[in-house]
């Protein structure tokens, strides 16, 4: 009996900005915006954080659900470098607003961008465990960007969504190869959130270390899997990507190293292999804990394919964690992750113009870590809430009482 993921479904946000008209603002250098790759990137509106864009992420999985399925979800296992409290969970405010069985596990994963992995790894080796069985596993991964890179060239690539999985032993979206796993890890400093309105780093050494990592968890994984090839073995590949151009120029050392690849055929190989796991990443922007699963869904929606595929997915996180690893897709997989409509979902958000994108992450500011008491204001972008929530039956923050976070559909 196989194990993997049963569902899979991406909450992309309802707003978004286009990155070459904020290259413009910024005045930044255009010729560095090709390298980048990116095309438009998400934005939440202040009555959006990470709990929210995890329940709308979640409750079109859960919705599909017959009572018995919903409970079975034994674990609800959220990963989040955007926390909202030193100790309680995302969580245990996700699984209220689902209605699930209080019969359930409530925790969280931390470990920069890496984390989404360690959570799924987790929720597959329970259920292999068949320590209880046909439980389900809820598997959230659910960020946002700090404003605090305002200004510089880490701005345009970070963006905000929910990436929401149903593990168990019904993987029809992705089956894992089980136990074919590369690992590979140290301290490093290459970014950081010290405060919660502070990320920081050193943007070069974390493109070095992301390119070691890539490379010696897949060495990893090719001493375990016998016969591996990194060409051969994979139909398909899938990255985290911070950013589009990251992911080309890591797969492209990659092929001139192990397999003495010409400029012709890295763009190839490019091209055929992981152009399709860009498709979503180039229009919401890194979402740390979730990216890898971003590009994932991108990959199983949109690339070309009609019978059984094998991906081979690398997941980073700065600090340092990684980890090289594979499983197979089908056609049904398009099939159930195209009835989320996410694509739609991407095409329907609301443009924002650099002014008013400029005014919504000074807004979001006020909602960091930390509030106390404060109620959501509504008037302060109604536009774009009338637009984009209004009777969408989205949930959404209404005010904080006493650090207690309440929220409400829309």
């Amino acid at each position: 009996m196989g194990v993997g993921i049963e569902a899979i479904n991406v909450y992309v946000a309802r707003a978004y900005i286009d990155i070459r008209e904020l290259f413009m603002a910024r005045q930044l250098n255009v010729a560095r915006f090709d390298n980048l790759m990116m095309q438009s990137k998400s934005i939440n509106l202040p009555c959006e954080d990470p709990v929210t864009n995890a329940v709308n992420a979640a409750k079109p999985i859960i919705d599909k659900l017959s009572d018995k399925e919903r409970n079975s979800i034994e674990m609800i296992i959220t990963s989040s470098e955007s926390g909202l409290d030193f100790g309680k969970s995302l969580s245990t405010y996700i699984h209220s607003y689902l209605g699930l069985s209080k019969h359930c596990r409530l925790f969280e994963v931390k470990q920069a961008c890496y984390g989404g992995t360690a959570s799924l790894q987790m929720a597959m080796n329970y259920i292999a465990s068949g320590v209880s069985p046909g439980a389900k596993i809820l598997v959230i991964s659910s960020d946002v960007a700090r404003a605090a890179a305002k200004m510089t060239y880490a701005e345009p690539s970070q963006g905000v969504a929910a990436v929401a999985m149903l593990v168990g032993n019904n993987p029809q979206v992705f089956e894992a190869d089980f136990g074919a796993n590369g690992i590979y890890g140290y301290e490093v400093m290459d970014t950081c959130r010290p405060l919660p309105e502070i990320e920081t780093g050193d943007p070069d050494l974390s493109l070095l270390v992301y390119m070691d990592c890539l490379e010696n968890s897949f060495k990893h994984y090719a001493s375990r899997i016998e016969g591996t090839d990194f060409q051969t073995s994979f139909d398909f590949l899938a990255f985290h990507t911070p950013y589009a151009g990251l992911v080309k120029a890591s797969h492209r050392k990659m092929m001139r190293e192990l397999k003495k690849a010409t400029p012709a055929e890295c763009e190839e190989d490019f091209k055929k292999r992981l152009v399709p796991s860009l498709s979503y990443c180039q229009h919401v922007g890194n979402v740390y804990s979730g990216t890898v699963y971003l590009a994932l869904a991108g990959l199983i929606a949109n690339a070309d394919y009609d019978s059984a595929k094998r991906v081979g997915l690398f997941s980073y996180g700065s600090g340092c964690s990684s980890e090289f690893y594979s499983g197979t897709i089908t056609p049904k997989s398009k099939e159930l992750v195209r009835a989320m409509r996410i694509d739609e979902a991407l095409k329907t958000r609301q443009k924002l113009s650099i002014e008013e994108y400029d005014k919504i992450i000074d807004l979001n500011m006020q909602w960091l870590f930390g509030v106390e008491n404060k109620k959501v204001d509504l008037s302060q972008f109604a536009v774009v809430y009338e637009e984009q929530f209004h009777n969408k039956n989205l949930l959404r923050l209404d005010q904080v009482k006493n650090y207690h976070r309440e929220y409400v559909w829309s």
